[in-house]
């Protein structure tokens, strides 16, 4: 029995192969296989006509047969990919030993924190049977840490005395029993996993724990680390003050830093903290913190009154070189957050664990690793933006958003006069500068400086990730994009000015460019095109559309207690590295549903404004409160808008900024109730098309009702058909408005008259609110009436003036107002009007 064979012979230079073609053997020399490899570097699967215009080309090769050739790349090509696939095995294999021993590590700290458990609870029987013995003492040293005061380090003997201290208590946490850990829910360990998470289950403050491994060297670790500014999110500034040398070639800190607060409702944070940074005897590298108590209010003491200070425990960072590359890395955070300096519907984002470790423990273990995989080349983003720009792009968006919200007063931030209502704050800053280095011949020295209109509320059962994933994918549904022209040709210097802006039509669509993400995919970052066409016919071929730089995050509904963010900023359509940016956007940040609600933090409203309503100071007892309120989902919705200005517009931007927040917040309002899982009566969407089945009912509602409370017939039909109903409502010769019944109510529906009288659109419609309307006379008398309409169902109020949205106004000789009742006829579902006798003035 005859079998055709191949073997492969190489010396032990490598230069000499085996190949069996027509039942002989091939040799390869030196030369040959040089000459076939620089080939195969060009291209690994040559053509038939490559390959023989190899052999015409390389003298040397042309006792070889084009066949035999072509089994040479075969060879070739195979042998590569068994390379690529024993380093990728070797590659996996180390990963899984090092996750192995991580978590052999973890099963120990285990048993440890078992057996003192157990003994624990043995004293414990001890102490039932013997009750004249004294209380406990030996709780974890979490709880009895003492803090060091400034004076304790004025010399450098004081100060590695504490470093010492503060080594020793964190490495307990990072490896021992200082701390009854319990695993993150949601965050299972394994071999695809970024690490394993834990967080506090009873200590003083807050705590969270990972370890993971990195695929970098234990010194690039500590360095990206150390640098606290470029990966936590929150941190505003961190300033070395003071360096000292230690044994091992450490270095002692004292390190002055600030942490943004994550609404318009509390203080920022500030803290003062020894750091210390020394290597172990195994060759591990530590970098650890702890905060020192005294006076020091850091580099501006004017400002330091918009901060609470803050308390850090020992935490910190151990960082172990791994066999075969990389390293283990474990990280400790243990703060103290003052909880009870901000309001009591607040607290728990101080008082969780999951926060801190969302915010800060993840999100460093992240970054490193998003760093390794840059690193090694792994990573591949559009546009041909290097990783380290579009990180810098992120960083700027998020650093922009939250300085608005924060509107530090050393920012040079400073609080406008409020209307009286306070729904909305506006804040201004006119030192800010926002020209671009590499244009500084149009820098914006002509602005008066940046204005920021912001307002904070609560949402109710309504998911975070849920609600910016419709913000971000349905813009239209709440953006005005005429106002996102003024700010885009405001930050082009050009000629453009609020109001008197070139016309401009937009098509309402927008087109989403990726730019790249997080390996976890937990942020995006995106470049938006708005289409937009000139009105004008002279610039009927200029390009109108308008480019916002976006970075979203917080959209998967499986991620655990993270906050979700929406924050964009108009940019050039060249967009330069330097691009100066004015970030707005939305903030949700879901709260512990396990706490108790305040009193004053819920009502009946699915929103409300929490500005006017929350206090600062302890706690309050909540036990008489409603029981069946603290398993509801909550978060906090944080807005905040930013516009420029020219200084003599001030008044004029300011005006539209805190009208166009208020239509916003009424927008997500409406987006809100209908995306809730439990919403009261039917879910009209944003857009109520006459022939829609919403419609249709809402029409049989307003008719049904208009029928029940004024005993008259609305619409004179002889059939109670609902498709006829809408038809004869939609073309009735009067206007009829319908408004939810909220504190702040918005436009549902409106038939073809009412369309006309406000001169606007269906889809435009939900953004107008009634306080528009009316003038100041028909306000007064709307509210006189409104007892009596909420009481009886109707209510005739007489003739006057309203407003169009075109600013026109429309006189009309009598309004009627009635309650619309659902199908129960029991509840509300909105407000009608009927404006009889219309017609603009």
């Amino acid at each position: 029995m005859a079998m055709a064979m191949v073997q492969h012979r190489e010396s032990s230079s490598g230069s000499i192969n085996k190949h069996l073609a027509d039942g002989k053997y091939v040799r390869y020399t030196a030369e040959q296989v040089e000459a076939l490899e620089r080939v195969y570097l060009e291209c690994p699967k040559p053509s038939s006509l490559r390959r023989q215009q190899l052999i015409r080309e390389c003298p040397i090769l042309s006792n070889i047969e084009p066949k035999q050739i072509k089994v040479w790349f075969q060879n070739r090509r195979c042998r590569e990919k068994q390379r690529k696939e024993s380093s990728r095995l070797q590659t996996v294999n180390r990963k899984l030993s090092a996750m192995n021993k991580l978590l052999m590590e973890e099963n120990d700290r285990l048993q440890k924190q078992v057996s003192q458990l157990v003994c624990e609870n043995g004293y414990m029987r001890q102490q039932l049977h013997t009750p004249s013995a004294a209380t406990d003492a030996s709780c974890d040293s979490v709880v009895t840490t003492p803090q060091h005061s400034l004076r304790d380090a004025n010399n450098p003997a004081g100060l590695l005395s504490i470093a010492e201290e503060t080594l020793a208590e964190f490495l307990s946490k990072a490896t021992g029993t200082a701390v009854d850990w319990v695993q993150m829910p949601g965050m299972k360990p394994g071999p695809e996993s970024v690490g394993i998470f834990a967080i506090s289950q009873s200590c003083t403050g807050v705590a969270a724990r990972a370890c993971g491994l990195v695929s970098l060297e234990p010194t690039k670790i500590t360095e990206i680390l150390k640098d606290r500014l470029s990966w936590f999110r929150d941190c505003r500034s961190l300033e070395v003050f003071t360096m000292f040398p230690a044994g091992n070639g450490g270095t002692i800190e004292l390190v002055y830093s600030q942490i943004y607060a994550p609404t318009t409702l509390a203080p920022a944070r500030d803290f003062w903290t020894l750091r210390y940074t020394t290597s172990l005897e195994n060759g591990s590298l530590v970098v650890c913190e702890r905060s020192l108590s005294g006076s020091g209010a850091g580099p501006n003491a004017a400002a330091a009154a918009q901060f609470v200070r803050a308390e850090m425990l020992p935490s910190g960072y151990l960082i172990r070189p791994c066999d075969g590359g990389g390293s283990i890395i474990h990280i400790v955070d243990h703060l103290n957050l003052e909880a009870w300096s901000v309001p009591e519907v607040l607290r728990p984002l101080y008082e969780s664990s999951k926060v801190i470790a969302q915010k800060m423990t993840i999100a460093a273990l992240r970054y490193i690793r998003q760093i390794a995989q840059e690193t090694s080349g792994e990573v591949v983003y559009g546009l041909g933006r290097q990783p380290a720009v579009l990180r810098t792009f992120s960083q700027r968006l998020n650093r922009g958003f939250n300085d608005a919200i924060n509107g530090f007063n050393d920012d040079g931030w400073s609080l406008m006069s409020c209307d009286g209502a306070e729904d909305v704050i506006v804040t201004i800053n006119s030192t800010k500068n926002l020209s671009s280095t590499s244009n500084a011949a149009n820098s914006l020295a002509y602005l008066g400086g940046i204005l920021c209109a912001k307002a904070s509320m609560l949402l109710q059962n309504v998911p975070p990730a849920v609600l910016v994933r419709f913000l971000r994918e349905h813009r239209s549904e709440w953006a005005d994009f005429n106002v996102d022209a003024y700010s885009a040709a405001s930050l082009k210097a050009c000629s453009y000015a609020f109001p008197g802006m070139r016309p401009t039509r937009f098509t309402g669509s927008q087109i989403i460019m990726p730019l790249g993400h997080t390996i976890e995919h937990e942020e995006l970052l995106e470049v938006i095109r708005l289409e937009g066409h000139s009105l004008a016919q002279e610039d009927a071929f200029v390009s109108r559309d308008i480019h916002l730089l976006q970075i979203c995050s917080g959209i998967d509904e499986n991620a655990v207690g993270a906050c979700a963010e929406l924050v964009f900023a108009p940019i050039d359509e060249m967009f330069p590295d330097d691009a100066p940016l004015l970030p707005s956007g939305f903030r949700v940040i879901p709260l512990d549903s396990k706490i108790k609600d305040t009193q004053d933090a819920l009502n009946s409203s699915r929103t409300l404004d929490l500005t006017s309503s929350l206090e600062v100071g302890p706690a309050t007892n909540n036990s008489a409160g409603d029981g069946s309120s603290s398993h509801s989902s909550r978060s906090v919705l944080t807005i905040a808008f930013q516009f420029p200005f020219e200084s003599n517009l001030q008044d004029n931007v300011a005006t539209m900024a805190r009208q166009y927040v208020r239509s916003v917040i009424s927008s997500v309002q409406r987006v809100a109730m209908a995306i809730s899982p439990s919403g009261v009566g039917p879910a009209l969407g944003p857009k109520l098309s006459p022939g829609s089945p919403e419609a249709l009912t809402l029409a049989h509602w307003i008719y049904q009702s208009y029928s029940y409370h004024l005993g008259a017939e609305l619409l004179r039909s002889d059939s109670l058909a609902e498709d006829s109903i809408l038809k004869q409502l939609w073309h009735h010769q009067d206007a009829i408005l319908c408004c939810s019944l909220k504190s702040l109510p918005v436009f549902i529906f409106a038939n073809q008259a009412g369309l006309d009288m406000l001169e606007t659109t269906l889809v435009a419609l939900q953004d107008i609110t009634l306080d528009k309307i009316f003038d100041e006379s028909g306000r007064k008398a709307l509210c006189a009436d409104f007892a009596k309409l909420m009481q009886q169902g109707f209510a005739y109020l007489p003739g006057g003036i309203c407003m169009s949205t075109m600013g026109r106004h429309v006189s009309y000789d009598q309004s009627v107002a009635w309650k619309v009742l659902a199908a129960d006829e029991t509840t509300v579902h909105c407000l009608a009007f009927s404006f009889i006798n219309w017609s603009f003035v």
